[in-house]
């Protein structure tokens, strides 16, 4: 009998994501934002589709990182060993 190994929590949440919009930041101010179609456990990764690269900003007066400028991409692949954080929106 082979033996199931269990499934790493954030590729669990991520895979009750998929379907759903989400922004991956994999520098301090880079990151993409799309639907999310696809999670893999080996290698860790995501796959986007109907992407747009972004570039986010903090400021001083205003903390919560805001997209500044987007430049469309068709599909994007990301290892999460690249990520720095994920936002899943509420709605």
């Amino acid at each position: 009998m082979e033996e199931t190994k269990p499934r790493s929590s954030a590729i669990g949440l991520l895979s009750e994501c998929v379907g759903k919009k989400i922004r991956v930041i994999v520098k301090d101010n880079f990151g993409y934002e799309g639907v999310l179609s696809a999670v893999s456990d080996s290698p860790p990764s995501l796959f986007l589709s109907d992407a747009d690269a972004v570039v986010v900003r903090t400021t001083i007066a205003d903390p919560v990182p805001r997209v500044v400028s987007k430049e469309r991409r068709s599909s994007i692949f990301v290892n999460l060993d690249t990520v720095l954080r994920i936002e899943i929106p509420d709605h």
